[in-house]
């Protein structure tokens, strides 16, 4: 074993320098010699008690005998906290690999993808605990190149993507940001979020991964064909009285009971979407028989190997949580928003998270309607961790008997706080779209 511990605590008494250990974040446990932990508790114990000092080599060795001091160390603290903790690394590996597996294996022996992930978590935390961080943060006098850097590479539409939203006060989706949309239950929330918003990124030519925890697949791509079926005018429908360009009508093709001529029409244009969606779609369905795992680190490789530019998580608490150590009320809901915020930050992608709306009472008009009403900024459901963690926090309500429905924002890091535009809600046959000034409201519709 290296003495690179000694060689560290041994130049920090002799420099009075007791906060190199906090600048370089090192630990007890990064010293695999037991005197160069104790000397590195007594040190810092003694630093606590005598306003940041660091004791004399002879007060060290006084009270841990067994701690060899090496006076004059010349070699830097980056050089020498690389070598402590690269040789706290290979013990950490060596005790992992030759203790830690077998009873890793034992618990997980039936289901060898929980094993790898299990072991992933031990190997990403031991990487963790000794990467050596050269520079913290950018320095706003001194990193200038960096800046203009990244100011060249979003000039040129390298650094990040948008992506433009059906919704005039959404605006658009910047990657690296998670958006959250939230409804009461059956207000909405999966056709806006992961129907109409997802297809109108794909056809802008985003690749979309949908996890959709709720929905078998076949139910999501009826809703997608006929949601852009809707968007092309491929029909004309009459609902109360009003003539409308729409869709295929979404039950005939859930049911596949579509009249002769639809159905040659619906097959037929299955046969143009590649000139429709310049992006793709992936579809993760509740009923595929390889997604029983839900956790973010699975959704990581999805990711990756899908090369998906927007995320689709629906609905949120469907997840497998992370675990939290803070034993708080809702700790592992907040800890899943946490990790998700930064898994769509470090991969660069845009996520739609949606949750829901807690119940509350409802008014009718005097016409005995449900009168539309968003839900407020705490009706965010499963976990308030959502709404900080949300660039955007987008409220939903739809009434699809009304024939309409409200999207507004509920928080707007960039502002748009408070905006609210009416939608034409008639989802069955793929009308989902942003009024027009002066547009009439269609109602009383009986699907």
């Amino acid at each position: 074993m290296s003495n690179n511990g000694t060689l560290l605590l041994s130049k920090i008494l002799d420099d009075n320098d007791v906060q190199a250990l906090v600048r370089h974040n090192i630990f007890p446990d990064h010293f695999k010699v037991d005197a160069d932990r104790k000397a590195y508790e007594f040190i810092r114990q003694y630093a606590e008690q005598n306003r940041g000092q660091a004791p004399s080599y002879a007060t060290v060795v006084e009270h841990v005998p067994d701690f060899f001091y090496v006076p004059q160390v010349s070699d830097s603290y980056e050089w020498l906290t690389r070598r402590l903790l690269n040789d706290a690394g290979q013990m950490e590996f060596i005790d992992l690999v030759q203790s830690g597996i077998q009873p890793l294996f034992d618990e997980h022996k039936n289901d060898v993808h929980t094993l790898i992930d299990k072991l992933q978590e031990k190997f990403d935390n031991i990487k963790y605990r000794t990467n050596v961080r050269e520079k913290i943060g950018t320095d706003v006098k001194n990193d200038t190149l960096k800046f203009l850097d990244e100011f060249d590479r979003r000039k040129e539409g390298k650094s990040f993507k948008t992506w433009k939203s059906n919704f005039s006060n959404i605006g658009e989706y910047v990657s690296g940001n998670m958006y959250v949309f939230y409804a009461k239950s059956g207000r909405g929330k999966s056709v806006i979020a992961s129907i109409e918003e997802t297809l109108n990124m794909a056809i802008q030519g985003a690749n979309v991964l949908i996890w959709s925890m709720e929905m078998p697949w076949f139910e999501v791509l009826v809703r997608l064909y006929v949601a852009l079926s809707g968007r092309k005018g491929l029909t004309q429908v009459n609902v109360a009285g009003i003539d409308l360009s729409g869709g295929f009508n979404a039950n005939d093709v859930r049911n596949g009971n579509m009249a002769y001529e639809f159905e040659i029409a619906f097959r037929a244009f299955l046969d143009t979407l590649n000139d429709e969606i310049l992006g793709n779609i992936i579809v993760r369905g509740v009923d595929d028989d390889d997604f029983s795992n839900r956790t973010l680190r699975q959704l990581e490789t999805d990711i990756l190997q899908t090369q998906a530019d927007v995320v689709i998580v629906d609905p949120f608490y469907y997840l497998d949580y992370e675990k939290n150590t803070s034993k708080t009320a809702g700790g592992d809901a907040a800890e899943t928003s946490k990790r998700l915020r930064r898994l769509t930050g470090t991969l660069q992608v845009v996520t739609l998270a949606i949750t829901q709306a807690d119940e509350g009472k409802e008014s009718k008009n005097e016409d005995g309607e449900r009168e539309l009403a968003l839900p407020e900024r705490e009706a965010v459901k499963k976990t308030k961790a959502l709404l900080e963690d949300a660039s955007m926090l987008i409220a939903i309500d739809t009434d699809y008997k009304q024939g309409r429905g409200l999207v507004g924002i509920n928080k707007g890091r960039n502002g748009g706080e408070g905006e609210v535009v009416e939608i034409l809600y008639v989802p069955q046959v793929g009308v989902v779209r942003e009024m027009e000034t002066g547009e009439t409201t269609v109602e009383h519709f009986n699907f």
